[in-house]
């Protein structure tokens, strides 16, 4: 029997579940926001990123990792989240929340400020383990999730995707999408090949996702 490409993550077994408990039943705060390059902290432990086109349930998910309720702020505004957010994890890890991607109602030059920044921290930050691509499991991979894998195949980042909002979907539709995400990121040389299957709302795909973030050095 021929294994599908980009399978789901396995469940992590009880030792790795509870490194990525502890690394996140650990301190975890908010260490700054930044606009420039030249405000980024010192790449002196290993980071791993979210990225995610607005409104994805990016902040909901680092909620639901952190276990905090407010750590990461929601909006119901696209575009809100402007800056790139570093959080704390313990003394070895850095979480770093994007901002969120194809938004409509900002203006275009903080468009392009934006995806600046986000390229030059892309293919210059030396201590990024990971990217982690969000993709809500209603909708599948869209255009602007593409520009976004894209960028991180030129910049030679490994990034993995994770659907989000999996309890949205029902359980006919679910192989659909997960075909169609599987297809598209065959397309892409840097995709790594499991994908997590997360809803922040039931829980499901949270210690897998944590054990994998605890597991890259």
């Amino acid at each position: 029997m021929t294994s599908l490409p980009f399978p789901l993550a396995p469940e992590p077994d009880d030792a790795t579940r509870e490194k990525g408990r502890k690394l996140f039943a650990g301190e975890v705060d908010f260490l700054k926001g930044v606009v420039a390059m030249s405000g980024l902290p010192p790449d002196d432990r290993a980071e791993v990123c979210f990225a995610g086109r607005s409104n994805v349930g990016k902040s909901t998910l680092i909620n639901a990792l952190t276990g905090r309720k407010a750590i990461a702020r929601a909006s119901n505004t696209p575009g809100r989240t402007q800056e790139i957010n570093y959080f704390t994890l313990g003394d070895e890890r850095y979480l770093v929340d994007l901002p969120g991607y194809g938004y409509a109602n900002a203006p275009l030059s903080v468009v392009e400020k934006w995806q600046a920044l986000l390229k030059q921290y892309l293919s210059g930050r030396a201590s990024l383990r990971r990217a982690f691509v969000l993709i809500d499991a209603r909708h599948g991979v869209k255009s602007v999730d593409e520009e976004i894998m894209s960028l991180l195949d030129r910049s030679a980042v490994t990034f993995q995707a994770v659907l989000t909002k999996a309890d949205k979907v029902k359980e006919k539709d679910r192989e659909k999408v997960l075909a169609q995400v599987r297809s598209r990121l065959a397309t892409h040389p840097a995709a790594y090949p499991e994908i997590v299957l997360t809803s922040s709302e039931k829980g499901d795909g949270i210690a897998t996702l944590r054990a994998i973030i605890a597991g890259l050095d």
